[in-house]
């Protein structure tokens, strides 16, 4: 049984709910990614910042990325796996919630993620191409 733990990438860096929308932009071109998981002062998980939020929900609005904050685009309650969840579990989380993204929660922390990369590596070319139609597809 393949678990959210032997499929995640590790060591998943979170940026600062105070922190600015520009902060988030640069760490997300040093560390090559496309979104960061959104953390609190009390060290818990927040939400995910994309670089199209940033772009859609900030620069395109007239919104200055200097001033808006991470907390300011972190909306609802983000879906998350136990780190000890099986692969299906894992499929049936991003596939229901149309996400590309999923982090992984032990003990209350976070300690990774999993993205379309990660399937793509560790999972079978069927798998992961019904997993990309379920997740582009039309409500």
């Amino acid at each position: 049984m393949t678990t959210a733990r032997e499929i995640m990438h590790a060591g998943v860096e979170c940026i600062g709910e105070h922190q600015s929308l520009m902060f988030a932009a640069q760490r997300m071109r040093e560390l090559d990614v496309g979104a960061l998981p959104i953390c609190g002062d009390d060290d818990r998980l927040h939400g995910i910042i994309t670089d199209r939020d940033i772009v859609l929900k900030c620069v395109a609005a007239g919104g200055d990325p200097a001033l808006m904050t991470a907390a300011d685009l972190a909306q609802g309650k983000p879906v998350t796996v136990d780190g000890s969840a099986d692969i299906q579990q894992v499929l049936v989380a991003m596939e229901e919630h149309k996400i590309r993204r999923l982090p992984v929660i032990e003990n209350h922390r976070l300690v990774g993620l999993i993205s379309e990369a990660d399937l793509a590596k560790h999972l079978p070319e069927e798998t992961v191409g019904h997993f990309v139609e379920m997740i582009c597809a039309s409500p």
